[in-house]
């Protein structure tokens, strides 16, 4: 594992938000394809690659999360697509190599690096669980080309506290 500090610029994008379960969290994942269509369909292309993000986390119970898409400039939601901007600042990063399922333990690890380097993220208790500023999980493998699970490379990128 090597994580690194990044800063990011802000960034639009449309998504789809739901609260589901670990177990339930792929009808959520699921929907990245159908952001893509919406968007191809308004003459539009995603501007990197899709995400999950996570708003509130109360692990035994419900995640409040969003599925994204990156675009180049606002562009206004429809119906449950809604469009937001991720902030800009500086961000905690790691790529984890392999299957999905890796990575709670690859977050652990991070999460764990993190405090022994002193690192403050930008989250807050919350009455629901852990309210993150921005917690995202981005996925850097497309599928379509690489339909092998356990290759695929995803990106965990969580904002620090300013």
């Amino acid at each position: 594992m090597e994580p690194r500090i990044i800063t990011r610029p802000e960034q639009p994008y449309v998504g789809v938000r739901a609260v589901v379960t670990l177990e339930t969290i792929g009808r959520v994942a699921d929907r990245i394809g159908e952001l893509i269509g919406w968007l191809t369909a308004r003459g539009a292309a995603p501007a990197g690659a899709p995400f999950l993000r996570y708003w509130v986390i109360d692990m035994p119970g419900r995640l409040d999360v969003e599925a994204g898409v990156p675009v180049a400039g606002p562009i206004d939601g429809e119906g449950d697509v809604v469009a937001g901007t991720l902030p800009a600042g500086r961000y905690v990063t790691v790529t984890h190599h392999g299957h999905p399922t890796g990575l709670i333990d690859a977050t652990a690890a991070l999460l764990a690096w993190a405090d022994e380097q002193g690192l403050t993220w930008d989250a807050h208790d919350d009455p629901e669980g852990t309210a993150w500023g921005c917690r995202l999980e981005v996925f850097m493998t497309n599928p379509m080309e690489q339909p092998d699970m356990s290759q695929w490379d995803t990106d965990i990128v969580f904002r620090l506290a300013d």
